[in-house]
């Protein structure tokens, strides 16, 4: 397996030295900053990142404003208990995006949220005391007991969170394969196991965040 310093190198060569890298890198949030943010909040995440998948981006933002309103600004235990009244009533709002499945997996989530917060505190206490060296364990919670989070929609939820997170985007996939830790996108326990494992090495050898040294493995492979 090739050394974060090789890698860092390439991203360093390919983007403007060290300076060019460092301005395209952002840090985790600290474990205080997330354990205060709001439950409704996390699960205006997760809904965020569900209704993106496979999606324009570009139009679930512009109807964001649309979804807070929907959803009764994401109150957790409110949606909850969304009936078949409410669900008839959000598959017809024309300020969202009329996903019916997606829509349940909203109200799923929110009693998925409801869940969490009951056995830790909060949902940010939850996400807070989560370990980056145990990341595959979050990914598999959000996969076996959330609603339509697994893979890139469940990767793009806790980076846009401020989880110390990795996202297997194509760039990250390749520098993993240049890497010698898979040989395609890890989706197995034995290569997300191998990519854990690589991503702990690198964080050991670098003293970088998981967020850091995915961005840095994406601009490595870059061009």
């Amino acid at each position: 397996m090739q050394s974060f310093d090789v890698i860092y190198g390439r991203a360093c060569k390919r983007h403007g030295g060290e300076e060019g890298v460092a301005s395209q890198l952002a840090k985790p949030k600290s474990k205080a900053a997330l354990k205060r943010i709001p439950d409704d909040r996390w699960l205006a995440g997760m809904t965020k990142a569900v209704f993106q998948a496979g999606f324009s981006w570009k139009v679930i933002e512009s109807k964001w404003s649309g979804f807070e309103e929907a959803f009764e600004e994401f109150d957790p235990p409110r949606v909850a208990f969304f009936a078949d009244e409410e669900m008839g009533r959000l598959v017809s709002d024309t300020r969202i995006v009329r996903n019916g499945a997606k829509i349940k997996a909203t109200i799923e989530n929110a009693r998925f949220i409801t869940e969490i917060a009951k056995e830790h505190g909060s949902a940010g206490a939850f996400f807070a005391n989560s370990k980056p060296e145990n990341y595959i364990d979050l990914l598999s919670v959000l996969k076996t007991r959330a609603s339509r989070l697994s893979g890139g929609s469940a990767q793009f939820f806790l980076r846009f969170a401020g989880v110390d997170s990795w996202v297997m985007s194509p760039s990250v996939v390749a520098a993993l394969k240049a890497a010698g830790v898979v040989d395609k996108a890890p989706t197995s326990k034995k290569a997300l196991a191998a990519t854990q494992e690589a991503f702990n090495d690198w964080r050991r050898e670098s003293s970088r965040s998981l967020t850091e040294i995915s961005r840095i493995l994406a601009l490595s492979a870059d061009g």
